[in-house]
């Protein structure tokens, strides 16, 4: 993997990573469980569709360093390593490992169902990582876990999944033909 980045590769990342912040900041808290409703998932899945692997996990490594110095970009305006530490760093970790993956799956351009199906095959790598995660900072039990971290989250996730996935790929071709993202 290339590790070098242009200036243009640089502020292109920086871009997606404030849509992360601003997008995060759309929360909705859920009476039930710790984790709230926000919108960093299809940000995850929008930049790493219109980026590709490298430049979309490098994006969300930003969003995380940001987040991890104190800067208030995770959900409701909130920042510091106790947030990565927390119940819901689980999730937000797991965003480096599934723009990568989401990148790839962009890059590869395959047939549009098995893209779909293996989008919503990272949206469980999310929900696993949060949920254990969740688990152990919080000592509640893995099934109750499941019932607070993953179930109430399904239907939406499911259509941030399927709308990232078509603005993603319109967006990207549009940038690979200006010529303003390479293919990587």
């Amino acid at each position: 993997m290339k590790l070098k980045f242009s200036i243009r590769e640089m502020c292109t990342a920086a871009i997606f990573t404030a849509i992360t912040a601003i997008l995060a900041q759309i929360s909705i808290p859920l009476p039930f469980t710790p984790v709230p409703i926000t919108m960093q998932v299809f940000a995850v899945y929008l930049s790493a569709m219109i980026l590709g692997s490298r430049l979309g996990t490098m994006s969300q490594l930003i969003y995380l360093l940001v987040g991890a110095i104190g800067v208030p970009v995770f959900a409701s305006f909130t920042g510091g390593f106790q947030i990565l530490a927390g119940p819901n760093g689980g999730y937000l970790i797991s965003y480096l490992l599934i723009a990568y993956l989401i990148g790839k799956i962009s890059e590869k351009g395959s047939n549009h169902i098995i893209s779909i199906v293996a989008l919503m095959g990272t949206l469980v790598i999310c929900y696993a990582a949060g949920t254990i995660w969740f688990h152990f900072v919080t000592n509640i039990p893995i099934k109750k876990a499941i019932f607070l971290c993953v179930f109430p989250f399904i239907p939406l996730d499911v259509i941030k999944v399927v709308v990232a996935y078509i603005v993603g790929i319109k967006v990207r071709g549009a940038l690979l033909r200006a010529k303003l993202i390479k293919s990587n």
